[in-house]
C-alpha cells in the first residue's frame, strides 16, 4: 500500500454503506441447513487429519459434554457454514473463534492485569462479520447453558450488537492513535469479569509452580547428596506427560528458532532463563489431538518459574475460503501475528517456531491467566458479559480494519443488530441439531450415545466431500 491509496473518511464510510449493496444489512439473519455444502460430521473428520489419533477421544468427550461443548470444538462445521452465505467483503483480523470463553484475564508486558480476546487458533483476516455471528451465537448457546430463558438469551444478544455497534461509531470519531491507545476502564464494575480478574490474581507463577510440578519420587541425575536439583512435571496421563530426554531435547532445540521471533529486548530477558523440565500437555477442546509442550524453566532462583507452552498451530479453518488470505504460511506466526494485530497488550514472549516441520506458537502458559464459567452467566450476567464482549471485539475490529468502513455499513438503526440476533437464535438451534447428530456417529463417545435420549434429527442434507467453496475476496474501495 502506497500513500495514495488512503482515502479520505467521508469516502471509507462511504464505501462502508456501499457494501449494503452486496449484503442488505436485514439479509445478515439468513440461515437455512439447505445451503450448507459440507456436512458437519465430514468437517469434522477432515480436521481431525494429522492429529495425535490417541488423543482425539478425549476432544469428542469434551464436545459431547453439551451443545456448547460442541460448538467450541466445531469451528470447521460453522467455517464452511458462513462461507456459502452473502458477505460484506469488508474485511478484518477475526479472531477466527469468537466465544465467550475465549476471552478472558492475562499479565500484561507490565504487569497489569488485562481481559480481552485471548485466543487466535483460527485468526485470519476475514469477513467482520464472521467474528460476530460466531460470538452472538456462542451468547445464546452459553445463555441456554447456564439456565437462562430465550427471551434473557435475545436481550443479552441484542446487547452485545448494540455494544459493538455503539463502539464502531465511537472508534470512527477517533483519531487513529487514540484507537490504537484505548482501554477499557470499567471491568471491576462488571460482574463477571471481576470474578475472572479475580481468579487471575490468584493464577502466579507459583502457583502454577505448585499445581503443574512436584518433587520427583527419586533423586534426578545431577543433584547433590541425594537431593533433587528442581521440581519436574506432575504426570497424568494422557493430558500431561513427561518426555523422553531424546524427545525433550528436539523441544529445547527449537527454542534458537522461537529466540528470532522475539525483539532483542526480549531475547535478552528470555536469555537469563533456563529450561528444566518439558512435558506433552492436552489443552482446550477445538486444540486436542494437535501437539502441545510446556517447559518448566527457572530465571533467578527457585522463585522465578516460567512455563512456556508451544502449541502446534494448523492452519486456520477459515483458509480455504478465503483465497490469498489463506494462502501457506508460517502457522504459528500468523497467529501472534493476528492476536498483535487485535489485542491492546500481547503476551511479552509471544513468538513462534518450527519442529520436524510442523509449526508452533509459543507463549506463557498460565501467567495470571483465568476465563468465565458458565454458571457466571446466569441471569443478568449474561447481559453484563455480553456488553464488554462487543465493547472488545470492536475494539479488536477497529485496531485490525477500518472503523469508518464498519460503522458506514452497520449504520445507525437496529437493521444489522436484529438481523445478526436472528441468524445467533437459528445457528444456536442448528448446532443443537448437529450435537444430536454428532452423539449418533461414529464419533461420540460411546459414554455420551448410551446417555443421550433418542432424538429426533431433521434430516441433513446429502452428504458431501469437502470441496473448496467459491474464493472470498476482500472489497477495496475505489478512488
Amino acid at each position: 500500500m502506497t500513500f495514495k491509496d488512503v482515502l479520505p473518511p467521508p469516502q471509507r464510510r462511504a464505501f462502508g454503506q456501499s457494501r449494503r449493496k452486496q449484503v442488505r444489512r436485514q439479509e445478515q439473519n439468513r440461515w437455512r441447513s439447505a445451503d450448507r455444502q459440507t456436512d458437519p460430521i465430514d468437517a469434522l473428520a477432515a480436521s481431525a487429519v494429522g492429529r495425535v489419533p490417541a488423543l482425539l477421544a478425549i476432544k469428542y468427550e469434551r464436545m459431547a459434554a453439551s451443545p456448547f461443548g460442541f460448538f467450541r470444538g466445531a469451528v470447521p462445521v460453522m467455517a464452511a457454514d458462513l462461507a456459502v452465505l452473502p458477505h460484506t467483503g469488508i474485511f478484518t483480523q477475526l479472531c477466527g473463534d469468537a466465544h465467550v470463553r475465549n476471552l478472558g484475564a492475562y499479565a500484561a508486558p507490565d504487569g497489569r492485569l488485562v481481559f480481552d480476546i485471548n485466543d487466535f487458533d483460527e485468526t485470519i483476516r476475514g469477513p467482520f462479520e464472521w467474528d460476530l455471528k460466531r460470538l452472538a451465537t456462542s451468547i445464546v448457546l452459553a445463555g441456554r447453558e447456564a439456565g437462562d430463558k430465550k427471551a434473557a438469551c435475545d436481550v443479552a444478544t441484542g446487547v452485545l450488537l448494540r455494544s459493538y455497534r455503539g463502539f464502531m461509531h465511537t472508534f470512527a470519531r477517533m483519531p487513529v492513535l487514540d484507537v490504537a491507545r484505548f482501554q477499557v476502564h470499567r471491568l471491576q464494575r462488571i460482574a463477571p469479569v471481576s470474578q475472572v480478574l479475580r481468579k487471575a490474581e490468584r493464577a502466579t507463577p507459583q502457583y502454577i509452580l505448585q499445581r503443574l510440578t512436584e518433587p520427583p519420587k527419586a533423586p534426578l541425575k545431577g543433584g547433590k547428596n541425594g537431593l533433587p536439583p528442581h521440581r519436574i512435571f506432575v504426570e497424568h496421563k494422557p493430558l500431561q506427560f513427561r518426555l523422553s530426554p531424546a524427545k525433550a531435547r528436539s523441544i529445547l532445540d527449537s527454542l534458537s528458532l522461537y529466540r528470532q521471533s522475539l525483539l532483542p529486548e526480549r531475547q535478552h530477558f528470555f536469555d537469563q532463563y533456563r529450561p528444566l523440565d518439558v512435558a506433552f500437555r492436552v489443552v482446550g477442546t477445538g486444540s486436542v489431538g494437535l501437539r502441545d509442550y510446556v517447559i518448566y524453566m527457572e530465571g533467578n532462583g527457585t522463585e522465578d518459574p516460567l512455563f512456556l507452552q508451544i502449541k502446534e498451530e494448523p492452519g486456520s479453518a477459515y483458509a480455504p475460503y478465503l483465497g490469498e488470505m489463506g494462502a501457506p504460511q508460517h502457522q504459528g506466526r500468523r497467529v501472534a501475528q493476528g492476536q498483535r494485530a487485535m489485542q491492546f497488550l500481547s503476551d511479552l514472549l509471544l513468538g513462534w517456531t518450527t519442529i520436524h516441520n510442523r509449526q508452533y506458537l509459543v507463549r506463557q502458559l498460565n501467567d495470571h491467566k483465568a476465563s468465565i464459567e458458565m454458571e457466571d452467566l446466569k441471569g443478568v450476567g449474561l447481559t453484563q458479559y455480553a456488553e464488554i464482549c462487543g465493547e472488545l471485539l470492536a475494539r479488536g475490529h477497529a485496531r485490525s480494519g477500518d472503523a469508518l468502513a464498519l460503522a458506514g455499513y452497520i449504520g445507525n438503526s437496529d437493521r444489522f443488530v436484529d438481523a445478526i440476533c436472528a441468524f445467533a437464535a437459528d445457528y444456536a438451534d442448528q448446532t443443537e441439531l448437529d450435537y444430536k447428530a454428532f452423539l449418533h456417529s461414529r464419533f461420540a463417545p460411546h459414554t455420551a450415545s448410551k446417555k443421550a435420549a433418542p432424538a429426533k434429527v431433521k434430516a441433513r442434507p446429502k452428504r458431501r466431500s469437502l470441496k473448496p467453496a467459491p474464493v472470498i475476496k476482500e472489497s477495496k474501495p475505489k478512488k
